[in-house]
């Protein structure tokens, strides 16, 4: 305990000797938990609509009237040219065509039914799809206001309407920020305690220290333990970070106990540390092991549901998720924070995580070499 009390004295010493690293590790975390959850935003809105209506009836304007009073179209022209509107889509000032036909108010009054097209730029799919679902919604609420009106008239025989009527648990507002901000916050205390671990060895490397430490009777699991532990700490410290400015800017507080997360967080960063120290012992150069921890980091981060359901990945990306260790803390974050559950609902994310650190710490260890 004594060799390992020293060690981590060094390295307390040189963490807070240099500015550089506490800019990184104080101020990066929370500079970017203000600003990417503004930015990261799953709503669209102000989708460009342009109508082609061959009808100019009542239920025409009606309709129209309906989207355009929401937040989430803006029109662009309201036209008789199918022409015309697909200009606007060419020159990238539409993103929706939305044509009714001609006599739509009188199939729909005749035969019950009448038939709309829409056209949707596609280049950027995701507003495409989104935009999309948005108008077939509106239409939907639209139809049923109609048929709604139809069942007062003793002239038309509709069908009862059914409304549905939806509750969203969890998440009865659907406030995108309290399902992305426990996210974020996963990501930027990974990105850290990786980062900083997968230097820390290869600087030793590169100034000349590790041959002195090398020569010295410090065991190896010894010297892994006093790189890690600081940097365990220093996590632990960023996470505290994030979850203040969370309730004190976002107004989101667990709904779980806060030591779930913590002890959740200690486990993870045993096995993201030992992740970034394994690359740290096999790499040569400083350069080497940024390059070495920012490729695995990317796929982990991409790949770890943050911003893809892990459900609609394809078959191979979701079998990658159950040895990625991000995937389990974004889980886990989520799990806490917007349903408040508790060590035993989430035991499997727990025993899986503790094992990626044993493994993971025990390959760093193993692959450090004292002589070389």
């Amino acid at each position: 305990m004594r060799v390992l009390k020293i060690l981590l004295e060094k390295e307390f010493r040189q963490v807070f000797r240099n500015p550089a690293i506490l800019r990184i590790i104080f101020m990066m975390p929370a500079i970017q938990l203000l600003i990417m959850p503004l930015a990261a935003d799953y709503e669209v809105k102000n989708v460009k609509l342009c109508v082609v209506d061959f009808d100019r009836s009542a239920y025409s304007r009606e309709l129209v009237n309906k989207i355009t009073a929401t937040s989430y179209f803006q029109l662009v022209d309201y036209t008789d040219s199918y022409n015309k509107a697909l200009t606007y889509v060419e020159n990238d000032q539409a993103d929706l065509v939305l044509q009714i036909p001609a006599k739509f108010e009188r199939q729909l009054i005749k035969e019950d039914k009448a038939t709309l097209f829409m056209a949707l730029n596609a280049i950027n799919g995701v507003k495409a799809n989104l935009g999309s679902a948005y108008l077939r919604t509106i239409i939907g609420d639209f139809n049923r206001e109609v048929r709604t009106e139809w069942l007062q008239l003793p002239r038309f025989n509709s069908q009862p309407v059914i409304e549905v009527t939806p509750i969203n648990w969890f998440n009865p507002y659907m406030n995108y920020r309290i399902f992305m901000v426990p996210g974020i916050l996963v990501i930027l205390v990974t990105m850290v305690g990786a980062f900083l671990s997968a230097l820390n060895i290869v600087k030793e490397k590169e100034v000349g220290t590790i041959e002195q430490i090398n020569v010295t009777p410090i065991k190896k699991y010894q010297f892994i333990l006093g790189k890690l532990i600081p940097f365990w700490v220093l996590g632990l410290i960023i996470l505290t970070i994030g979850l203040a400015i969370s309730y004190l800017v976002y107004g989101i507080a667990p709904l779980g106990n806060i030591f779930t997360i913590y002890f959740f967080a200690g486990v993870y960063l045993l096995a993201v540390l030992g992740l970034g120290l394994l690359v740290s012992t096999v790499s040569a150069t400083q350069q080497q092991a940024m390059l070495l921890s920012f490729f695995m980091m990317m796929i982990f981060i991409l790949l770890g549901g943050l911003y893809t359901s892990i459900d609609s990945m394809p078959a191979w990306a979701q079998a990658f998720t159950k040895v990625n260790p991000v995937a389990y803390f974004i889980d886990v974050m989520r799990m806490v924070v917007l349903k408040g559950s508790t060590l035993w609902d989430i035991r499997f994310h727990l025993l899986t995580v503790f094992g990626f650190a044993i493994v993971l710490n025990s390959l760093a260890v193993w692959s450090y070499r004292k002589r070389s």
